[in-house]
């Protein structure tokens, strides 16, 4: 691979972020995932240290006022971040690292790492991410209002990052991302 590199993915809450980040991460395993801090519990099925490290709220406060966090974001009542040392750590060791979090993080990084590579997930339309906010069935009626306004908010800035790319079919979502890290790097 050569030098190191950040890679950005976000967008809104159900737009298919983490199902694209799988399957980038099967069809590439050379790159680096780096697993987020949080303080919401887990969900069925998650596992820490793979999914997330769950920590508590007190935990969390100490490592943003120690610096050990190279972003981190309060959403839905919850707190996420991404551990600093183990990005740089392989980032130095000339390794691709690719982070899944949200625009206020995003953005974050934007000032921390100018030159990561910003991609940014958007839903074919409001409609459909309400279907597949709905279809998940983890949330109250309250937290699906909440996040689909909080993603109007968050499409509107779409254009913030380096390349946009719209979720209506996951293949060619994850094409068009795979295209972009590695045209970019004339890695065809």
């Amino acid at each position: 691979m050569g030098l190191g590199r950040l890679i950005v993915l976000t967008g809104p809450s159900g737009v298919g972020k983490g199902t694209l980040m799988r399957s980038l991460l099967r069809r590439h395993p050379e790159l680096y995932f780096s697993v987020s801090v949080t303080t919401r519990s887990p969900r069925p099925g998650e596992i820490n240290g793979k999914h997330y490290y769950f920590t508590s709220r007190e935990d969390f406060e100490r490592m943003v006022a120690q610096g050990e966090l190279l972003e981190w974001a309060e959403f839905a009542g919850n707190c996420y971040g991404t551990p600093r040392q183990a990005v740089e750590q392989h980032i130095r060791k000339g390794e691709w690292v690719v982070l899944e979090i949200e625009l206020q993080g995003a953005r974050q990084i934007r000032q921390n790492f100018p030159e990561a590579f910003q991609i940014f997930i958007l839903p074919p339309s409001l409609t459909e991410l309400e279907f597949r906010l709905r279809g998940r069935g983890q949330d109250s009626e309250e937290a699906i209002a909440r996040r689909l306004n909080h993603a109007k908010a968050e499409i509107a800035a779409a254009d913030e990052f380096d390349i946009q790319i719209v979720n209506d079919d996951l293949d060619k979502a994850l094409e068009q991302i795979e295209m972009a890290l590695f045209a970019t790097a004339g890695v065809a």
